[in-house]
């Protein structure tokens, strides 16, 4: 373990420290965060394959108490560095697909673009590769005993991770947050889109045995027959719904605990950031009105913690660099609510 006889965690968070100012090496981290600069099949606003390397400097803001894990950041938070290959393979496809995409939404016929057929080839490729690379490093991370959650990018990312702890831990579900239920088949043409990242983790990864959305509230036909036709494979807690459940007079506690009664007892959490009220990520890929405040998720969280199920990893996606600092900022302090959780629920 890391010597914290020198370390103030009341100071301020040192720059020559890694996440959160935190003193401590890959090896000495009890949880290491494996960030992947990916936003290839965006379809909105981009920003987010630099989201990252932006929540990391935003992270030394963040004071290091938490009222729910005191001393969690004690057994230790590490963060990688954005492998530069991966983002610029990602800015050269993104560029690639927005031409593609520019050509569709104007109604063009890609079946008669050779060049378009091409791109089109050289983005599912590019994305399987990230798969790939995003399973072989959390596998290796899982397999020397760390604890593991990935920092996106755009939501099409995690899927390797997925693959790697459903091999690593057996049967889990997803909780997922997220404005939209990312349920389509191979959107836009992109196989591994990030509007498919739910509907391909269904169709890839055996161990996940159930998959509960909460805070839907922009999707399409299609995605709510897919929901209906699973035989409860999926639970969709739809932010219209679960609205009119409070504005009738149900508690957020009831509501979160009938949430939780739907998961089993190995949980991953997949956070996309455009689950909260956008006033919080105005930045975001494709954010829509309605959503959490950040309160409401972490409560949500220690329900699900206080029930006795597993909190087994997580992801956070979607935190866009665009702009300015704020969705940074709120990104860095949603992540670190993850962590404390993660190490908390594993001690």
């Amino acid at each position: 373990m890391a010597d914290l006889s020198q370390f103030d965690p009341n100071s301020v968070g040192l720059l020559s420290n890694n996440v959160f100012g935190l003193p401590f090496s890959e090896e000495e981290a009890r949880l290491v965060l494996l960030p992947v600069p990916w936003e290839v099949t965006v379809s909105y606003s981009n920003g987010t394959a630099r989201g990252p390397e932006r929540i990391f400097r935003a992270s030394f803001q963040v004071d290091l108490y938490d009222a729910d894990v005191k001393d969690g950041w004690k057994q230790g938070f590490f963060m990688r560095e954005p492998d530069k290959h991966l983002l610029l393979r990602s800015d050269y496809l993104r560029k690639e697909a927005e031409l593609y995409l520019k050509f569709l939404t104007e109604g063009g016929d890609i079946s008669e673009n050779e060049f378009l057929k091409k791109t089109l080839v050289d983005v599912n490729n590019g994305t399987r590769a990230m798969n790939e690379w995003v399973y072989n490093q959390t596998k290796q991370l899982l397999g020397k005993g760390k604890l593991v959650g990935l920092l996106g990018g755009d939501h099409s990312t995690p899927l390797g991770f997925f693959k790697a702890i459903g091999e690593h831990k057996g049967d889990f579900g997803i909780l997922q947050i997220d404005a939209h239920c990312d349920l389509r088949d191979g959107y836009e043409g992109f196989h591994y889109s990030h509007a498919s990242i739910m509907y391909n983790a269904l169709a890839e990864v055996p161990q996940l045995t159930k998959l509960v959305q909460v805070g839907i509230r922009d999707y399409c036909e299609e995605e709510v027959d897919y929901i209906n036709a699973s035989n409860g494979r999926v639970v969709t807690f739809f932010d219209k719904q679960i609205k009119e459940r409070q504005f009738e007079g149900e508690t957020w506690k009831s509501i979160c605990d009938s949430i939780v009664e739907t998961l089993p007892q190995q949980v991953y959490i997949s956070f996309d950031i455009d689950g909260l009220d956008p006033k919080l990520c105005p930045h975001t890929g494709t954010p829509v009105a309605g959503g959490f405040e950040a309160e409401q998720v972490y409560y949500l969280f220690k329900r699900l913690l206080a029930s006795g199920r597993q909190l087994i990893g997580f992801d956070l996606n979607e935190v866009s660099a665009s702009h300015d600092d704020w969705d940074a900022n709120v990104g860095a302090r949603v992540l670190f609510k993850l962590c404390n959780l993660l190490v908390s629920a594993n001690s």
